[in-house]
């Protein structure tokens, strides 16, 4: 960079001194320039910059003019081969401005606060003038700009005034109206009062002979009610009667029905009988066909299975699920994923299949009840291989078909009168098979009773 001579400094150095502000800058004049001094900034070397100002040389320029802007203009002041610095920046960067500013003719269309801020950093002749106008020239924007802020106010306050003699007309024609109101109602109020006194009046006639006819109803009504006494000791008598009669007929009856209960056992013995016999000379072997295996459904090791969303029932006891399955020939449907995801849902499903299925199994062998355990099966992405234990039955449902709808299926099929029970907490599940006939329970119900196993 272009250093200046050894005449020019001490020239500068007498302007300084013969020419002064007299006042601080105008606040806009000391922006514009700062923001000069932080764009020529980056133009100069480390060497080249006052000491104070050499922490802030790798800011960008807005950030040197938000954090040194303090810095960079006391700088600017005191420094006079930094000022000159600055200038020549500013002469390569503003040609035509610097060199107008340095004649003493700066351009009449230029704005005062660049030539004023050009000014002080150049120092030409008569740079104070140039500052001082441009203070005036900003001082009288803003008090143009207060000016007509205050015009705009005053405008706007005389509407408001205007609106608040037309909502206080209003208003007082409203309360007018509300006093006209209010007179006339109370000239009616009055007219109540003195009808309701009145009223009062006949009233209280009305209660004196109300009570003259309350004594004699009274008088009336005494007698009555020793007549309805008397009566009454009569009907107690007749009802004493007529219990003694009706007990002396459940004698009988109870006796009748125990003749007609002796003879209707006689009969179903006979039948039983008869029933045994035609067995033994038919040779009919026994059954071993369940209604449950004529359900449609897909056998272990066709597909896997998905789980199921459950809602919790009410009944908990293990006992309850004890006496369930004593009972003869008690089916017991599992459903299967509503138990484990209630029981144990942080093991793989195939751990939760073979848990649940080893209780079962053992459950089967206690009770000897049938047991049926259920999976869902939609959506299967392979083969489940998996060999159902000893006396339990495993089915897992079709694609497009779920698990609800295959326990329901399979309490639909069992005949009616044969106790099925199934386990499982969805609601729907329950509310479905219980119009098929067959007791829901809680999966906990199980749960707390495979513990025991």
């Amino acid at each position: 960079m272009e250093q200046p001579d050894s005449g020019a400094e001490p020239a500068d150095g007498a302007g300084d001194a013969v020419e002064a502000l007299d006042r601080p800058l105008p606040e806009g004049v000391r922006r514009r320039v700062v923001a000069l001094v932080s764009d020529a900034f980056g133009g100069l070397t480390v060497t080249e910059l006052p000491a104070q100002l050499r922490q802030y040389a790798r800011f960008t320029p807005t950030r040197r003019a938000r954090f040194a802007g303090n810095a960079m203009a006391a700088a600017l002041e005191s420094d006079t081969l930094f000022r000159q610095r600055i200038g020549e920046r500013l002469r390569e960067s503003q040609p035509e401005l610097a060199a107008a500013v340095e004649a003493g003719s700066p351009p009449a269309a230029a704005d005062p606060v660049d030539v004023a801020a050009a000014a002080y950093v150049l120092r030409p002749v008569g740079w104070v003038k140039l500052v001082a106008a441009a203070g005036e020239e900003v001082q009288r924007a803003d008090a143009e700009r207060a000016d007509e802020e205050g015009r705009r106010e005053l405008e706007r306050l005389r509407e408001e005034l205007a609106q608040a003699r037309t909502q206080t007309k209003s208003e007082t024609e409203r309360l007018r109206g509300e006093l006209e109101a209010a007179r006339k109602e109370a000239d009616a109020l009055q007219r109540k009062l003195r009808s309701a006194l009145n009223e009062v009046k006949r009233g209280e006639a009305a209660v004196r002979r109300g009570k003259a006819e309350t004594e004699t109803v009274r008088t009336e009504a005494a007698a009555r009610i020793s007549a309805a006494e008397s009566e009454t000791r009569r009907l107690r008598a007749r009802l004493g009667e007529a219990e003694a009669s009706v007990e002396a007929s459940r004698r009988a009856a109870r006796e009748g029905r125990s003749v007609e209960d002796m003879r209707l056992r006689l009969l179903l013995d006979t039948v039983l009988d008869a029933a045994r016999g035609l067995r033994r000379e038919l040779a009919l072997p026994p059954s071993s066909i369940r209604p449950a295996d004529s359900v449609d459904a897909v056998e272990p090791g066709a597909m896997s299975p998905k789980d199921i969303a459950a809602r919790a029932l009410s009944d908990t006891d293990p006992a309850l699920l004890d006496q369930l399955l004593a009972l003869p020939q008690a089916h017991l449907i599992v459903d299967g994923y509503n138990v484990t995801k209630t029981g144990y849902p942080q093991l793989p499903l195939e751990k939760q299949r073979l848990r649940l299925l080893g209780g079962l199994a053992v459950l089967a062998a206690q009770s000897g009840a049938e047991m049926t355990c259920v999976f869902d099966g939609a959506e299967l992405a392979a083969p489940v291989l998996l060999a159902p234990p000893r006396g339990v039955r495993v089915l897992f449902s079709k694609p497009g078909v779920t698990a609800d709808e295959l326990i329901r299926q399979l309490a639909r099929a069992e005949p009616p009168g044969r106790p099925v029970v199934v386990v499982s907490t969805d609601r729907e599940v329950a509310d479905g098979v219980a119009k098929a006939g067959a007791r829901p329970v809680a999966s906990v119900l199980l749960l707390k009773r495979l513990s025991r196993v």
